[in-house]
């Protein structure tokens, strides 16, 4: 029997959480009369959770054959890093402009546990404090349709992202841009934070670059 979803969230919530946690692979088909057996959904709201999926680009919908999860190739995924350089650096600026003391104190903090982290090889933990801190930032911005691109560019390219935090040596490249980031927001710098992002985002397309296909 499936469990009952969390209050408040959509099928399209928890597909879109089975094919970023894994759960469905890139270029898996996704058969509708196995997704409503697994999750409980009638087949009209299954379509529907299809088609918004495509529309966030995380699902294909191929004529007369169905939706399969969507590939993302490594070529696509550094032209999305490109983009998210942009938005991303306008976040930082933003945030840099509207930060208080308290968010400043949470963003020393996660830096800080991100520091300890990378001291204790813990590439997992690591991972999820970076996704916390560039989350953080986008709060703090409050530039709602930056921040819904980047989410949406972001939750295409989690397996490069995941491959990429894996690579030896890459968290502690990592980190110290992290610190300048939220050094520069903390000093509402707005002008130095997008730069900091900026440089963050450009290694990291460059280590996508140097990554096999």
């Amino acid at each position: 029997m499936t469990p009952e979803p969390p209050r408040g969230e959509t099928l399209t919530d928890r597909l879109r959480a089975a094919i970023l946690d894994g759960g469905f692979v890139p270029n898996q088909r996704l058969v509708e009369a196995d997704v409503c057996e697994q999750f409980g959904a009638p087949r009209a709201a299954v379509r529907e959770s299809f088609k918004e999926l495509a529309g966030e680009g995380l699902v294909e919908i191929l004529r007369n054959k169905g939706a399969r999860v969507r590939a993302v190739s490594k070529a696509e995924a550094i032209e999305i890093t490109e983009v998210r350089m942009v938005l991303e650096g306008l976040s930082a600026a933003k945030a840099a402009e509207r930060v208080t003391s308290e968010q400043a104190g949470e963003l020393r903090r996660l830096v800080a546990e991100m520091r300890a982290a990378v001291d204790s090889n813990d590439l997992d933990r690591y991972s999820e404090l970076n996704a916390a801190l560039h989350a953080k930032v986008r709060e703090i911005a409050g530039h709602r349709t930056s921040a819904a691109i980047i989410e949406r560019l972001g939750a295409q390219v989690v397996r490069h992202k995941f491959r990429l935090a894996r690579q030896p040596g890459r968290a502690a490249v990592s980190l110290p841009q992290h610190e300048l980031i939220v050094a520069a927001i903390v000093a509402r710098d707005p002008e130095a934070a997008q730069t900091a992002m900026q440089q963050h985002l450009r290694s990291v397309t460059k280590s996508l670059e140097a990554t096999p296909d």
